[in-house]
């Protein structure tokens, strides 16, 4: 895999990790500012956002700064761990052992509870509880999207590149978002949930196998074999969990 394709890799995933965590966090500050009221709800999301810009700035010089080797080791490590949680997930929702991930539901269940809470205001914030609601779905749904980001830019030296492709993704969900003033429903985060899973846990498996010393046969050209192989056994997996649903075995926790 050239250098070219390499970013372009890194591109996309970060670009599709952070499409459906700021979808994700789009829904609970629209609900936020529909029942709270959009100014504390908005105060929050930059606050969110802040908190989030400076993670970066910390972490990633820090991570940047540790030898190629112990780097990959380190991060392929993360990225495998976090990249099989993701992908046992998309596996469970996609073969039918957990409920898929619905926007609409979230967001009717979010906006009925804000607007059941108290109003505590003080200073600029009008409202504490759509503060806080705006300012958590941005932090919580954001740190995942840093350590993806942070990580793959680290490794492939180009946390600029990684950052770009986070911004490109949050400024489209953003405009979309303002434009419909409703939960984008129509994004298919289930499935990029499961396109992520594969990504993260196929570059997670390359890298700490690199970082302990292996070589690949044909260097980054691997991830060509990698990336599919992985996929497939994700989907062998739903095949299998679906089939014994429908004649009732017992479900089991995925071996992933």
């Amino acid at each position: 895999m050239g250098k070219g394709l390499s970013q372009s890799a890194l591109f996309v995933v970060v670009f599709l990790a952070c499409l459906v965590e700021a979808v994700e966090a789009l829904t609970i500050v629209l609900a936020a500012g529909m029942a709270r009221g959009w100014r504390s709800a908005f105060i929050g999301c930059l606050a969110g956002l802040l908190f989030l810009v400076v993670i970066v700035v910390a972490v990633g010089p820090a991570i940047a700064s540790i030898p190629l080797d112990g780097l990959r080791l380190f991060i392929g490590g993360l990225l495998l761990i976090f990249g099989l949680q993701w992908l046992r997930k998309a596996v469970l929702r996609a073969s039918g052992n957990k409920a898929l991930h619905d926007e609409a539901l979230v967001f009717k269940s979010t906006l009925a509870a804000a607007r059941q809470a108290n109003t505590e205001s003080s200073g600029a914030v009008a409202d504490w509880y759509g503060f806080t609601l705006a300012f958590k779905a941005v932090a919580l749904e954001g740190l995942e999207v840093v350590f993806i980001a942070v990580t793959f830019g680290a490794n492939q030296h180009n946390i600029p590149l990684a950052a770009a492709a986070a911004s490109v993704a949050v400024v489209l969900v953003g405009i979309a978002g303002l434009a419909l003033r409703a939960p984008l429903t129509r994004v298919p985060e289930n499935l990029v949930k499961f396109v992520v899973g594969v990504l993260l846990a196929a570059f997670g498996l390359f890298w700490s196998a690199e970082g302990a010393g292996a070589h690949w046969p044909g260097g980054d050209a691997a991830l060509l074999v990698i990336i599919p192989a992985v996929a497939v056994y994700a989907v062998l997996l739903v095949a299998l969990f679906r089939s014994r649903s429908a004649v009732g075995t017992p479900r089991v926790g995925a071996p992933l």
